[in-house]
């Protein structure tokens, strides 16, 4: 997503070490002990990289919700690290600052992977080939591609979406997940929408975690027929998202999805976006913050 995103400061200190001073829009809900917090964390891990003990004080802007199968906790990390990274100079690339961003992951999930992480350090579409060792590809796609998703005002844990998963799939089950992931990167390189929607089709998580959110079979449906390419839970949920052509259709889609959540007594927000190619970036270029 091009928007929202979290917003990390970062300022040089007389301590040593990494400080996070204040963290805003979480309602109180995250912890300011560095080593405790993906942003702080994943700054601590960069110091440690380069031999470094300066002190770094920050700042969290948290304009992601919580628990909302957004990658929340993955854009604190690589936000923090881009802010840092430009701080000291720009000692590592992007695609080195991605270790100390999976380590951060680890802490919010308990297990280090890169899908949150990635995109949000190098922008648009990555495949995650391995982590150990790390090997994440960059996608090509179509310009016009435009992304829409709603996030209702439900939470719902990760740890609490992952329990509804079965540990082990059958085999036709994981031939037909592969066939669509391979369909769907050859689409996307070729900008085949229609191949795009067939492939758009997840009989892996969303079958099982699906249950867990309230209107979500209405929700796609409603979406499809107002032209999305396809749609399906955003993360561990209860976000929903949906691919499409264009932004007026994305627009259409989303107006559609949240009527149904409001006739359902549920608020919640539409994000419209185009694909950011970037990733983060750097709001104020002064080094001294």
């Amino acid at each position: 997503l091009d928007n929202p995103g979290d917003i990390v400061s970062a300022s040089l200190n007389s301590k040593v070490g990494v400080v996070i001073s204040a963290i805003h829009g979480d309602a109180g809900k995250l912890p300011l002990e560095a080593e405790k917090n993906t942003a702080g964390l994943a700054v601590i891990e960069l110091l440690a990289d380069l031999g470094l003990d300066t002190g770094i004080d920050l700042v969290l802007d948290k304009q992601l919700p919580l628990c909302s199968g957004l990658g929340s906790s993955g854009a604190s990390a690589a936000a923090a690290l881009l802010a840092v990274n430009h701080l000291l100079g720009e000692p590592k690339t992007r695609q080195n600052l991605l270790p100390f961003a999976i380590r951060a992951a680890e802490l919010a999930c308990g297990a280090p992977h890169a899908d949150n992480v990635a995109p949000s350090l190098l922008g648009g579409f990555t495949l995650v080939r391995s982590t150990a060792p790390l090997d994440v590809l960059h996608l090509d796609y179509p310009a016009s591609l435009c992304c829409i998703v709603f996030h209702p005002e439900l939470e719902l844990s990760t740890e609490d979406s992952r329990t509804v998963l079965p540990h082990q799939v059958n085999l036709a089950t994981a031939v037909q997940q592969s066939a669509n992931l391979g369909a769907l990167v050859s689409g996307l390189a070729k900008g085949n929408y229609t191949l795009i929607s067939r492939s758009l089709e997840d009989v892996l998580a969303e079958p099982f975690r699906k249950g867990l959110i309230p209107h979500f079979d209405e929700a796609k449906k409603v979406a499809l027929t107002a032209g999305a390419l396809g749609c399906s839970l955003s993360g561990s949920g209860p976000s929903i998202f949906a691919l499409c052509a264009s932004r007026e259709v994305a627009e259409q889609v989303g107006r559609r999805i949240q009527e149904v959540y409001s006739r359902a007594g549920v608020a919640g927000t539409v994000y419209v976006s185009v694909i950011n190619s970037t990733g983060g970036y750097i709001l104020n270029g002064d080094k001294t913050s």
